[in-house]
């Protein structure tokens, strides 16, 4: 199997398929758990994607399911075994958000809404450090240095000249207006902000506070679209100890209608890429 295979994706993929296989017999979760003698928690892990499944618990459950044709036993079997390899994050150890970037990795598109600061896709490495240190002050500087850097590797999906991910990003006026860093290093964010703007697959949009309250007050989250249809869409709500994957259509559906409604009432593109430069020279006269 090629090294390219994205474990994150899939045991997504694979955990569809065996919930698929369990409501094709007329199981619930708790009846599957019974017969295995396990917690239904592990079931409702393993179709979700957020534990790392063996070949046996795939031959155990294509048991339960009578799954007769062996060559898609085979297959899953084959699919689990292919997710148990290392994505390219697992070489940095120990990443609180691994899933998502797994996630991020393998999608064909990003829409994120930001209140409080720069996109992690769409910061500079210094504006990063500071970020990372500020949020994280009794971090080890050795793991903040190695957050900066997946951070700068996640960076590779939109400079990518193949296949590049579509980035959406609609950021408060608070983000630009947070001082991270000092004013140098905020006139740098902001020009590589407005320079990555002029990107073909990266589009970006300022809520202005004058815009009141807003569909997004919230909070942050972030919605992620994947080529291939057999994967849903997926709500990304990044927490402090634990983060939320939203999968169901009806939770995906009720986030996008929102994301179309932040769309719609922050500036355009161009109005955007003129309020950001503006805001770059109010920081050059202060900083003068």
């Amino acid at each position: 199997m090629a090294s390219n295979v994205n474990p994150t994706v899939r045991r997504r993929r694979l955990g569809q398929e065996l919930r698929r296989l369990r409501e094709l017999k007329g199981m619930t979760a708790e009846e599957v758990a019974d017969k295995l003698l396990v917690s239904q928690s592990k079931i409702s892990r393993l179709e979700n994607g957020r534990r790392s499944i063996n070949q046996r618990d795939v031959r155990d459950l294509c048991g339960v399911y009578e799954v007769q044709d062996q060559r898609v036993v085979e297959s899953l079997m084959q699919m689990a075994k292919d997710s148990r390899q290392q994505g390219w994050w697992h070489a940095f150890g120990d990443i609180p958000y691994s899933v998502y970037i797994g996630l991020e990795t393998d999608a064909a598109s990003l829409r994120v809404y930001e209140p409080q600061v720069v996109p992690g896709l769409l910061q500079t490495r210094a504006y990063a450090e500071a970020l990372i240190g500020g949020a994280l002050p009794e971090t080890a500087h050795s793991d903040i240095e190695k957050r900066v850097q997946v951070r700068m590797r996640r960076q590779e999906r939109i400079n990518s000249g193949e296949a590049p991910l579509r980035l959406w990003a609609v950021l408060d006026e608070a983000a630009l207006r947070r001082v991270v860093g000092d004013r140098q290093l905020m006139i740098e964010q902001l020009e590589h902000l407005v320079e990555m703007s002029h990107e073909p697959h990266v589009t970006v949009q300022v809520m202005p506070f004058t815009m009141g309250a807003h569909p997004g007050v919230n909070g942050q989250y972030a919605i992620l679209e994947f080529p291939d249809a057999a994967d849903s869409s997926v709500v990304y709500i990044e927490g402090v100890t634990s983060d939320l994957y939203l999968e169901k259509a009806n939770d995906v559906q009720k986030y996008s209608v929102m994301y179309e409604h932040l769309r719609a009432q922050a500036l355009n593109v161009d109005q955007t890429r003129q309020f950001i430069s503006e805001a770059a020279k109010s920081y050059a006269r202060e900083h003068a």
